[in-house]
């Protein structure tokens, strides 16, 4: 357990940003008078994600590998860091969309109708209601975890310094 003590602490604190994130978007209107923007600003969570991503990773080197990680040992690292975040997100996305804003799926579905992105209010059910938001985001938070991690570990890994040719 103490091998995954970062792991564990990062996927908590990458869980309750998130929530904070929703709870920023409520309070702007995206969840709801400004609902049509909210498919292009909602992106924007890759800002912090990303940064969360590779503060653990840069915890992770200096607090159990002492300074010196290699590429695989960030990639498994980030990986289990990814694996824990979709493991917490359908709890995430359970408070996002009965407590935090209960009125979102209604809102997306009338509006996503009114533009012509589905035919009938059952269609735009289909897509927008918590199991297929559960579903989707804890493959998205694996699958971008594990993309992020195998970019940012290009950037961390240990500069290899060829030998010196003695003459």
């Amino acid at each position: 357990m103490g091998s995954i003590k970062t792991e564990i602490k990062w996927a908590i604190i990458f869980s309750m940003v998130g929530l904070l994130w929703m709870v920023v978007e409520k309070l702007s209107g995206l969840h709801d008078r400004y609902i049509d923007y909210h498919i292009y600003l909602t992106n924007l969570f890759a800002i912090p994600a990303i940064t969360m991503m590779v503060l653990a990773l840069k915890e992770k080197k200096n607090t159990f590998y002492n300074g010196t990680m290699t590429y695989m040992q960030g990639f498994i690292s980030g990986t289990i860091l990814s694996l824990l975040i979709a493991l917490i997100s359908p709890i995430t996305q359970y408070i996002t969309t009965y407590f935090i804003t209960p009125d979102y799926f209604t809102t997306v579905i009338s509006r996503s109708v009114e533009l012509g992105y589905f035919s009938t209010i059952e269609e735009a059910k289909a897509n927008f209601n918590y199991e297929n938001y559960a579903i989707q985001g804890a493959i998205s938070a694996l699958v971008m975890g594990i993309i992020t991690t195998a970019v940012a570990m290009l950037f961390m890994r240990p500069k290899h310094t060829p030998k010196k040719v003695q003459s």
